[in-house]
């Protein structure tokens, strides 16, 4: 056989199973999902993040008929969790609750043994939300301006909490850091819990953490709400100030939270599950249960989510780079 007949039958036979393989991709989607799911929260179980997951899985479970299992994967800001998912294969089993700190603070890692903007593919903006300015009930602070003079007053005597390096949490102390010009200290932890237990406990004096992780403690005085970042007043706090309305308009910023799968999943697939998340978005009873915790459902496109979270890198990656901030 000739050298140009040999290529002729490697080209029919890679034809011949491709088209074989196109039915067999288009059936497994068309049946999509047909056993249970799992959503990787990659932080630890009780915060904004297990959250919205836990609410996520119990409507989707609704909507596929089938079991959707919330799993926690904690650890390096996310990214256990997030390299876990990318590395799940393309067959749309295993998505993520990603973070601010997966898909655009991840920069403050140096040597990720992955690419989180590649290896990863967005199906939409779960929800944004603000952030609420929480400290001790022993903390002179009562206001954000007192608690400015007070850490001016006494550098590096206040001391906040984060869910680790790169986390929203952390990156929002940063940002008040940078626009008050204040020198507070930051404390990583190893998820939103453990640095509320501490700040419950008087090992710390301040966080920066999301509206549903802390409200119950600030509607219980077991904690004090100074300020809400976001640019109006949280239905869930009405009357806690905005950080704008108490002196600090550069510090008017929310979080936000993503459902994503591994970048091996097919586009097809991809689009499936965003159009299965609007039948979601679609319920009354699952908007209402984020709003419930101060938060505001978006559930938008892949392409409006990658275009968002594209701002988002260039916005925090400027904060990174002013505060020269290090996850080592």
């Amino acid at each position: 056989m000739t050298a140009h007949s040999w290529r002729r039958a490697l080209r029919s036979l890679f034809l011949a199973l491709t088209s074989a393989a196109l039915p067999l991709a288009a059936h497994a989607q068309a049946n999509y999902p047909d056993r249970p799911l799992r959503i990787v929260v990659p932080f630890t179980a009780g915060g904004s993040s297990d959250i919205q997951g836990r609410l996520l899985a119990e409507h989707l479970g609704k909507l596929y008929g089938q079991s959707v299992v919330v799993e926690n994967r904690p650890g390096a800001g996310g990214h256990i969790g997030g390299k876990f998912v990318a590395d799940s294969g393309p067959d749309g089993y295993t998505l993520l609750l990603g973070s601010i700190g997966l898909h655009a603070t991840y920069g403050v890692y140096k040597s990720l043994n992955y690419r989180p903007a590649q290896d990863l593919k967005l199906i939409t903006i779960v929800a944004e939300m603000p952030h609420v300015v929480v400290a001790t009930p022993g903390l002179s602070a009562n206001t954000l301006a007192e608690l400015t003079a007070l850490a001016k007053a006494k550098p590096e005597t206040v001391h906040f909490g984060s869910a680790g390096v790169g986390s929203s949490v952390h990156m929002v102390g940063e940002l008040y850091k940078m626009a008050a010009q204040a020198p507070i200290v930051h404390i990583p932890y190893r998820g939103s819990s453990a640095a509320t237990n501490d700040l419950l406990g008087g090992q710390i004096e301040l966080l920066f953490e999301n509206v549903p992780t802390t409200i119950g403690y600030i509607q219980t005085n077991k904690l004090k709400a100074l300020a809400i970042t976001g640019a109006t007043r949280s239905p869930a706090l009405p009357d806690v100030p905005t950080a704008a309305e108490a002196g600090l308009p550069g510090l008017t910023v929310t979080s936000w939270t993503t459902l994503a799968a591994s970048k091996d999943v097919p586009d097809a697939l991809i689009e499936k599950i965003s159009a299965d998340l609007r039948r979601v978005y679609a319920d009354p009873s699952f908007r209402a249960g984020l709003e419930k915790l101060g938060m505001t459902p978006v559930g938008n496109s892949p392409a409006e989510a990658r275009e968002f979270v594209e701002r988002e890198r260039a916005r925090w990656n400027k904060v990174i780079e002013t505060e020269r901030i290090t996850a080592g």
